[in-house]
């Protein structure tokens, strides 16, 4: 069985586009595929997070794993802090990357291009430690959307320069983007994804959202002038994207709900999406409230680290002996 990895950086609450386009397919991943899913609170602290807010997200990341269906009988959960090897081979897949490589990564690259400050090393080098939570456990497949295939595409290029310097050590990853669905944007201003750091709270719904003002969200989102329901993601993207939510979360063709609200107005369709997005959250959240009353998520993190660790180890030692890292007596 292919091995897959991925992982999610609760800085916030996580979001519906995180659902969607993630969260969603590691549950649907877990029966075809060798799953493991981390929680990256090392990736959290690139910038400062309050510490009880930070600590109530990554609990609530793992409940919110679990409640939307992942199976810790079929997939490994845990927490990337529990697996020591992430750290130590992070710094070595920072010394197998260049400089130049580093600074055309997206992130860094939009935040020196709007002039901030204080920005950590952290924040330059975290790609580094990306790679080697990839590749510690050899994987086959990483699930990204559109704007992390950058981080997979350099993991796979320090991946065969280890390989080459050092001999055969890791498997060369591929990334696997979702084409619906991979990229839920904001509801209020649909040029941008949506994001858990959305400063208005009007673009994004949580997946912890009272399901009265989910729906609120959806009705008020912003569409357009043109009055007609159509596919027009250049001209109609609020519209497009509304489309996409309900396609994603029934597994219905975007054109089918298109010919179901054709002639009829924006409202309908808003209706219909919100009915949509309720029904899985409710669905999402009472879950969830078994299981943040419940000891399972510290019996899953000890059983997931466990697991993790026994492999990320044999891995992060292999590595070490083909640098010269370890003494041999």
């Amino acid at each position: 069985m292919k091995r897959m990895l991925s992982g999610i950086k609760p800085t916030g609450q996580l979001t519906l586009g995180n659902y969607i386009g993630a969260l969603r397919n590691f549950v649907n991943y877990q029966d075809d595929y060798e799953m493991f899913v981390f929680v990256a609170n090392l990736h959290c602290i690139t910038e400062y997070q309050d510490p009880k807010d930070l600590s109530k997200n990554l609990t609530d990341a793992i409940a919110l794993y679990l409640a939307c269906g992942l199976d810790p009988k079929k997939a490994t959960i845990f927490l990337q802090t529990d697996v020591h090897a992430h750290a130590e081979l992070g710094y070595i897949m920072a010394c197998n990357t260049y400089l130049g490589e580093l600074s055309r990564m997206t992130q860094f690259k939009d935040k020196t291009a709007k002039g901030e400050k204080n920005m950590t090393a952290g924040l330059y080098t975290y790609p580094c430690l990306m790679a080697a939570d990839i590749l510690l456990y050899n994987a086959n497949y990483v699930p990204v959307g559109e704007d992390q295939k950058q981080h997979v595409e350099l993991t796979r290029d320090l991946a065969q320069r280890f390989n080459n310097k050092y001999g055969e050590t890791f498997v060369v990853p591929e990334p696997l983007i979702n084409k619906v669905g991979a990229r839920i944007m904001s509801l209020s201003d649909p040029s941008k994804k949506m994001s858990k750091s959305d400063e208005t709270n009007k673009g994004c719904i949580y997946l912890l959202d009272d399901l009265a003002l989910a729906r609120k969200k959806i009705m008020s989102a912003v569409t357009d002038s043109i009055g007609v329901i159509q596919l027009d993601k250049e001209n109609q993207a609020g519209l497009y994207n509304l489309i996409e939510i309900a396609s994603s979360l029934t597994n219905r063709p975007m054109q089918d709900i298109v010919d179901e609200f054709a002639g009829q107005g924006y409202g309908k369709l808003k209706g219909y999406v919100a009915d949509v997005v309720c029904d899985t959250l409710g669905t999402i959240q009472n879950r969830y409230n078994e299981i943040i009353h419940s000891r399972q998520i510290e019996e899953v993190l000890s059983d997931g680290a466990k697991k993790a660790s026994a492999i990320a180890d044999n891995t992060l030692n292999t590595a070490k002996e083909k640098i010269g890292l370890e003494i041999k007596y």
